[in-house]
């Protein structure tokens, strides 16, 4: 159970005002969004519904560090379903914005970022693949490329 002093009742207009204003208390919980959702078919976790009502009771810090603010497809069928226009695929990417911004990035990106960082690319190539380019008629493909791990190099030092 979450103690009341540790909601914030602002929150909500937060990621309002983050959204463009969007009003997103206009929610009145009737279930359209997580019915038509395809993630909600396959992890219970998500539910769409439940998660605006834990923005509207400004449960912050539970909603920003969930791994269920990653799992939006942004399929758009709540969005396009919802009759009161609340546009819940915004709210989702607000949502992951205002996390990432607050240090909470999913184990996911982190991943990805230290294989860009490596290699290049999100996989790393082996002299096999580029045999296998060869027998084709492709190019090879750099092991490495200096120009993205310089990037990458700059921009932590910011």
């Amino acid at each position: 159970m979450i103690e009341s002093k540790k909601l914030d009742p602002n929150f909500k207009f937060e990621v309002a005002k983050e959204m463009g204003n969007v009003n997103i208390t206009r929610c009145f919980a009737c279930g359209t969004c997580t019915a038509g959702c395809p993630v909600r078919e396959i992890d219970s976790k998500y539910n769409p519904r439940k998660i605006i009502r834990m923005v509207l009771l400004g449960m912050r810090e539970e909603v920003l560090s969930s791994d269920f603010i990653w799992l939006c497809s942004t399929c758009y069928t709540c969005y396009d379903r919802c009759p009161q226009d609340v546009m819940l695929t915004t709210l989702m990417t607000t949502l992951r914005n205002i996390a990432v911004k607050e240090g909470h990035v999913h184990p996911s990106f982190k991943e990805q970022a230290r294989l860009v960082g490596s290699f290049g690319r999100l996989y790393e190539v082996e002299d096999f693949d580029n045999k296998k380019r060869e027998k084709m008629g492709l190019p090879p493909v750099k092991k490495i490329h200096d120009e993205v791990v310089k990037l990458l190099e700059k921009e932590a030092e910011k």
